[in-house]
């Protein structure tokens, strides 16, 4: 029997502490070499802070092992040198750069040349846009630009925070097509609580509550167990009209109650 191939990533007991508030309690997580992972869990359960603690935007303990290599101690401009590309949670774009300007910043020297065709081919309304002020993008656009800066340098990894957040529906499937593609050739951990989306994209998962990793195994198993879902992240379904809400904590969006947050920018 060939043996499963080692993961990509690899954190063990990482704890953040912010303020003399621990905010990590001892979080594992294993991302797969190949595919997407999801990391799940309702509001507040730490999943931002999770991937900023991996890519060394807070001070953490603990470890992160990147293709083996034991990566705590690094900064993040050299996490960022080994191959970890960040779409964040705010989307982080240049309001007043334009788009080619936003997409230019994220080149890397010494990572090769830039996979323009890749983002033009994946994203062919940056092209038409590549002189419009990021700033007048709508959501989805935005979202677009901060997809696309991770794409450019061959990455090994990419981590996208909340992609779909406060998108309307159109954006969102653009955006899982994307990460579709993207997974097929580079590891993804994806941030999610639209679980439609996780269904569709993620082989793995691993689920944070109060800090602690409370689960890992397949995304397929666990959101088909419909009690399992619901103890963990406060949903019986992903068939939901509105947020799934139980009395142990706020509420985790699903696909219905992204789509009835359209705004009129993403239509």
């Amino acid at each position: 029997m060939t043996p499963a191939p080692a993961p990509l990533l690899s954190v063990r007991d990482l704890r953040v502490v912010i303020g003399g508030r621990h905010i990590l309690h001892g979080v594992d997580l294993t991302v797969a070499a190949s595919g997407t992972t999801a990391l799940l869990g309702r509001n507040g359960a730490g999943k931002t802070t999770t991937v900023r603690g991996v890519l060394g935007l807070v001070p953490r303990t603990g470890s992160v092992q990147l293709a083996g290599e034991e990566t705590v101690r690094l900064p993040t401009h050299v996490l960022v040198r080994r191959g970890i590309g960040y779409a964040p949670e705010d989307r982080g774009v240049f309001a007043a750069l334009s788009v080619a300007e936003n997409l230019r910043l994220a080149e890397r020297p010494g990572a090769g040349e830039p996979d323009y065709d890749l983002v033009h081919e994946l994203f062919p309304e940056l092209a038409r846009r590549a002189r419009q002020a990021a700033g007048t993008l709508s959501g989805g656009q935005q979202q677009m630009v901060a997809i696309a800066r991770t794409l450019l340098n061959g990455n090994r990894l990419i981590i996208a925070d909340e992609p779909t957040k406060g998108l309307a529906p159109k954006a969102v499937t653009e955006v899982a097509r994307v990460l579709e593609r993207v997974a097929e050739t580079v590891p993804v951990l994806l941030v999610e609580q639209n679980l439609a989306l996780v269904r569709r994209l993620a082989r793995h998962c691993a689920v944070l509550a109060d800090g602690r990793t409370v689960h890992q195994g397949p995304a397929a198993e666990l959101l088909a167990d419909a009690e399992a879902a619901r103890r963990l992240l406060g949903v019986g379904s992903t068939g939901h009209r509105g947020p799934a809400r139980t009395p142990a904590g706020p509420p985790v969006r699903t696909a219905a109650h992204d789509a009835a947050r359209t705004t009129e920018a993403d239509t």
